[in-house]
């Protein structure tokens, strides 16, 4: 799977949010505090507004502030609040497709793959990347010195 640079900035951005608190964020600041180019940042940031899960207002005190507590907001929900879901194949759901002939199986391992990113980014949430905490799932897969070796 690759990760888009609008779900990483998209994450980054939400972590940023998760970290201050409470009230608004200027876009200048989290832009600058995650190297985000501000005009990308700020279409993102209206994605996540229109899926609830960032709030906006405009002015001299103004700025981005999380809609949700951070603790209830997971990695999958700021990815697919920019991208969709988390793994089509195609643009559809691998349930949708018909595979055949000796690709049949194949179907079965694209709903594994999704199952396994749920697994990881449906347990992960903004307040434990702020508090570094990550959960058990996480700390397990990611210790195996072979999950550090590109291929």
């Amino acid at each position: 799977m690759r990760i888009s640079a609008k779900a990483d900035y998209a994450v980054r951005a939400a972590v940023e949010l998760a970290a201050d608190g409470e009230g608004p964020v200027k876009g200048e600041r989290l832009s600058e505090a995650q190297d985000i180019p501000l005009q990308f940042l700020e279409h993102i940031l209206l994605e996540m507004k229109h899926a609830g899960l960032v709030r906006a207002r405009r002015g001299a005190k103004g700025g981005y502030w999380l809609a949700r507590p951070a603790e209830d907001i997971t990695l999958a929900d700021v990815i697919r609040a920019v991208e969709g879901p988390l793994a089509n194949i195609q643009s559809a759901p691998p349930e949708a497709l018909d595979f055949r002939g000796n690709a049949q199986p194949l179907q079965q391992v694209w709903i594994a793959v999704r199952a396994n990113l749920r697994a990881v980014l449906e347990s992960v949430t903004l307040a434990d990347l702020v508090s570094g905490e990550l959960p058990p799932v996480v700390e397990e897969l990611s210790e195996s010195a072979d999950a550090w070796a590109p291929r």
